[in-house]
């Protein structure tokens, strides 16, 4: 999603020489924070199997609400799709102002918010039913967005400002091999699988086992289309970009 890299202006990369990542993952964002920045950026993460695949830097097995680092450790201390998947956002952006001596960053989706055009009609609508069951069942606020804001004026933050993006991933023929991998998962159920927990608790399962049959079949439909050459889907997913200064 970093391809246009407008929505990394607010952080002023080249003016901070000490970066944080925080919840780094792989280190998608990492790298490109590498790249637009001045000087030492550090990858951290919990988990380390993720870790593992993160290459070309420096990287740190921690936790987001215990950052292993000393106060003012960092002039900016930056996040990724972090705070939705937190039970407090609150206490990792506690620790963020704690460990910044400047500023701090946090670029959230509003996973509800996210829409879905596709030339199967019926993925349209099993994409909203599935995704408005996730965001009731999932136990996170992943549709936080441009909430982030209140978190950061109550951790004390100033001069706090948000700034909205849509980020859109279009398929279209030549298909890619992602877009073919995605379409035999919509069509055995698998990517549906990975939420049942989620769907399950916001519905019932015979609820999850009836929308999982309506699934694949959409998604046969979806691999029926692929190999016409007649598919093409697009998804725009908003996301905020909110940053505050330590006072």
């Amino acid at each position: 999603m970093w391809d246009d890299r407008e929505a990394l202006e607010p952080l002023a990369l080249a003016d901070h020489s000490r970066v944080l990542d925080v919840g780094c993952g792989t280190g998608e964002l990492t790298r490109v924070l590498r790249e637009e920045s001045a000087g030492r950026v550090v990858g951290l993460d919990a988990d380390r199997e993720l870790l593992s695949h993160a290459t070309d830097g420096e990287y740190v097995q921690g936790d987001a609400t215990r950052l292993p680092f000393h106060e003012g450790s960092f002039d900016l201390v930056a996040c990724q799709a972090l705070l939705i998947n937190l039970p407090d956002p609150s206490a990792a952006v506690g620790e963020f102002t704690r460990v910044s001596s400047d500023l701090v960053a946090a670029i959230e989706p509003d996973n509800a918010d996210v829409t879905v055009a596709s030339t199967v009609p019926a993925e349209e609508r099993l994409e909203r039913e599935a995704r408005e069951a996730y965001v009731d069942g999932v136990g996170t606020d992943v549709a936080l967005g441009d909430r982030v804001r209140d978190a950061f004026v109550e951790a004390g933050l100033r001069d706090v400002r948000t700034r909205r993006y849509v980020h859109e991933k279009r398929t279209a023929p030549p298909y890619a091999d992602v877009a073919l991998t995605s379409a035999a998962r919509k069509a055995s159920g698998a990517g549906l699988a990975d939420h049942r927990e989620e769907l399950v608790a916001a519905t019932s399962k015979r609820a999850y086992d009836d929308l999982r049959g309506r699934w694949r079949e959409m998604g046969r439909a979806v691999v029926d289309a692929m190999r016409a050459g007649e598919y093409e889907r697009v998804e725009r997913v908003p996301f905020d970009v909110t940053v505050g200064r330590v006072d």
